[in-house]
């Protein structure tokens, strides 16, 4: 069996309000609420990028699963945020956690789901017998174009899970992904800011692909929503995986604990990934986890988790994600968010 061996999550402390934002661009605050689902987003502090954050989860993921880096046989890192367009983020993770020189590292690109893919693969590398523990992160730090609506949840978070066959917290029972060419998102080289298709990146890209992977996966695994303890979907805002969530058949209590997205705002790769954290945080030895990511362009990943014995004994011994969330937030003023994000541009 391969799974969940150690996780980690890391938000940075920064917020600033959807109102904060609204003021500045005379926009209904009230209706980017309300449509959004969402109060306020993270945001990362000039000296903090994909690298800082994932280095950051790795090293509880690593604790959780109590290992030492250089037992890692490979680190990937799903993001759309990458430091650099030319030179990976994997390495200096890599080094930072003690796993170099002999691990195999690659970055993921796929949009929002990039996380999930890099534990897509970062699983098939350990069931095929090839490495005992690989590790993989999904982490963003995501820009919206200044007054566009992608600037009310674009936000910062990073999430990574030690993946093997022994120590286990959560067992993989199921995957399956789902895939077309379905263009609701994109950015080419050289443009700072992404674009979008709007109202079309819910129907027929987000839920097209959630909902087709997620009733897929329930098909192949025999299960029904009655069966999950809880159940995590990517969060581009707070009303998307809700109402997946419902036309699947899922309760509220199942989906509150992974819910995320209307504090945090939306982490692109980390999204799903960082829910899931949430979860193994409270969750109990037997429960089912329901897990369907996606990433524009457009696809879906789809796990399903057991929690084992193991879970209890690692859950408090680093810093959980939702404290993350709810304590020592540092409100921001959009001056400050502006010029954290590099919105403001100097002549050189």
């Amino acid at each position: 069996m391969v799974g969940i061996a150690g996780y980690g999550a890391y938000i940075p402390r920064n917020r600033i309000k959807l109102e904060t934002i609204a003021e500045v661009w005379g926009a209904d605050a009230e209706a980017y609420r309300r449509g959004l689902v969402m109060y306020e987003k993270s945001v990362p502090s000039p000296d903090q990028d994909v690298i800082t954050m994932t280095v950051e989860a790795s090293r509880d993921a690593l604790r959780r699963a109590g290992i030492e880096g250089r037992e890692i046989g490979a680190v990937y890192v799903g993001s759309e945020s990458h430091p650099y367009a030319v030179k990976p983020s994997g390495t200096v993770v890599a080094e930072a956690i003690g796993a170099t020189p002999a691990v195999h590292v690659a970055d993921f690109e796929f949009a929002c789901k990039a996380g999930t893919e890099a534990m897509f693969v970062a699983m098939s590398h350990v069931k095929a017998g090839e490495m005992r523990f690989a590790l993989a992160s999904g982490a963003d730090t995501s820009q919206g174009a200044p007054g566009d609506a992608l600037e009310y949840s674009a936000s910062a978070g990073s999430a990574a899970f030690v993946l093997g066959t022994e120590k286990l917290v959560a067992e993989c029972l199921h995957t399956y992904s789902f895939c077309t060419d379905t263009p609701d998102f994109w950015r080419r080289e050289y443009q700072f800011y992404p674009s979008h298709g709007g109202r079309f990146t819910g129907e027929p890209a987000y839920f097209k692909h959630v909902l087709g992977c997620a009733r897929a996966l329930m098909e192949l695994a025999g299960m029904r929503p009655a069966d999950f303890a809880h159940c995590v979907f990517h969060q581009p805002n707070g009303k998307f995986p809700m109402t997946a969530a419902k036309k699947l058949g899922f309760s509220d209590e199942q989906h509150r604990t992974g819910l995320l997205t209307p504090w945090l705002g939306n982490t692109y790769s980390g999204a799903s990934p960082i829910g899931l954290t949430a979860i193994l945080d409270i969750a109990k030895p037997g429960d089912l986890i329901f897990m369907v990511s996606y990433g524009s362009g457009a696809g879906s990943d789809g796990f399903v988790w057991r929690c084992t014995e193991r879970l209890p004994e690692v859950q408090a011994l680093c810093r959980q994600t939702r404290p993350q969330l709810d304590e020592n937030k540092v409100y921001l003023s959009y001056g400050q968010y502006a010029k954290y994000r590099e919105k403001i541009k100097r002549a050189h």
